[in-house]
């Protein structure tokens, strides 16, 4: 498994792109992007380093390239998580729960959902 790195802003939002679609041409991310979009070949750029990183691929039909992700969404999401985790909580979920707490101002049913998920885990664990 190869080692994933942090995307940056137009990455990202063209890897949504590619994830939602699952498949594109260089044209389909330009038209799933909101206005002002950017030009062709701004987004061909991000595509090509995306590609050189590992995190999409691509068929090659006649003169026409269509891409896919090479990562997954959830894969990123997890390498994002741990992260955030190591650089700002300590590894500590507690610490995570606490922050949310205070500073997102989570409400009464908030909690219970993740009172009710963490007990879910707890007892899925052996």
């Amino acid at each position: 498994m190869q080692t994933i790195k942090e995307l940056t802003k137009a990455e990202e939002q063209v890897m949504r792109i590619l994830w939602q679609l699952n498949e594109a041409m260089v044209k389909d991310v330009v038209e799933q992007m909101p206005h002002p979009k950017p030009a062709y070949n701004t987004v061909s750029t991000v595509i090509r380093v995306l590609e050189g990183k590992g995190f999409i691929n691509h068929k090659a039909y006649s003169n026409s390239y269509v891409y896919f992700p090479a990562i997954g969404e959830e894969d990123y999401k997890k390498f994002a998580v741990d992260k955030i985790m190591t650089n700002y909580f300590s590894n500590s979920y507690q610490s995570l729960v606490s922050f949310l707490v205070n500073e997102q101002k989570l409400d009464v049913n908030q909690l219970e959902e993740l009172t009710k998920l963490a007990e879910n885990l707890k007892n899925k664990k052996p």
